[in-house]
């Protein structure tokens, strides 16, 4: 597991793209018969993903974290943006087809992560957050939520919005993760930006083609930077940063929160004038 340390404003001011990279972008998150996870010292969030091949997969973590299993003190939210798959917690099986979702409560001991067909494997993205509290698993399959449809064709930000770890679809301590899709001809989110003083976040961008770049809009809004990312690569986004993007087509991308509490619209606008 890579570890991230938390950045003050000031300094990314003075960072190059090369040091930008290396403290806000995992390039590398899926391949066949690893995990790969990264812990960022921002709220304390682990996310990654989790691609078992031939061989089931699980998350040892209890050293690095100070217990005695990765759950003990954790909640767990998973997607799976690969082919079809499975997770067994302690010893129950749940089928996971594409876009399928899972929150897994607080206290779960054994996480074990599989695919149907080893030679087109499940990819299973996850974000963990600490949790106060036990609340209950619960299977979240994308065609039993409706979307939140934002955005128009002028704006070339048509989209829908997702909502899986959400207080609408099931209780959790303070992690929160949804999947947003932008419509053919879209390639704008969440512009005008904002920033979530009280909650950070991470951001995966994925079904894209190979030549499709999305350009990670990030700093204070008078202070801004950007970020060049591929197909499945993630970014980190502290609380005081904007967080828009746009790309060179249309995409998907997964968002997970956590932080101070989990109102999916607690955010501060900011106004286009105030953007530099």
């Amino acid at each position: 597991m890579e570890v991230r340390y938390a950045n003050h404003p000031e300094e990314i001011k003075r960072y190059n793209t090369t040091e930008l990279r290396e403290r806000f972008l995992v390039e590398k998150l899926f391949e066949a018969g690893k995990v790969h996870l990264t812990y960022t010292h921002v709220d304390r969030m682990i996310f990654g993903g989790v691609t078992p091949s031939s061989e089931d997969l699980t998350i040892a973590l209890d050293k690095q974290l100070g217990v005695s299993y990765f759950l003990e003190r954790r909640e767990l939210g998973i997607i799976n943006i690969g082919n079809d798959g499975y997770v067994i917690l302690d010893g129950e099986r749940y089928e996971m087809k594409q876009y399928d979702g899972l929150y897994v409560s607080r206290g779960t001991k054994e996480v074990w992560f599989g695919s149907n067909d080893s030679a087109n494997p499940a990819k299973f993205y996850i974000n963990s957050a600490p949790a106060h509290h036990t609340y209950p698993t619960v299977k979240i399959d994308i065609k039993e939520i409706k979307p939140l449809e934002l955005g128009e064709p002028g704006t070339l930000n048509e989209r829908k919005i997702h909502q899986y770890i959400h207080p609408n679809v099931c209780e959790s301590c303070q992690l929160q993760m949804g999947l947003t899709m932008l419509q053919q001809g879209s390639v704008w989110n969440t512009m005008p930006a904002h920033t979530h003083d009280r909650r950070s976040e991470v951001y995966l961008y994925f079904d894209m083609d190979e030549d499709t770049r999305a350009f990670h809009f990030m700093g204070e809004p008078s202070e801004t930077r950007h970020l060049v990312l591929k197909n499945e690569q993630a970014v980190i986004s502290p609380s005081w940063s904007i967080h828009c993007g746009t790309a060179t087509s249309n995409y998907t991308f997964i968002w997970g929160m956590c932080g101070e509490n989990i109102t999916y619209d607690d955010m501060d606008h900011v106004s286009m004038d105030e953007l530099r």
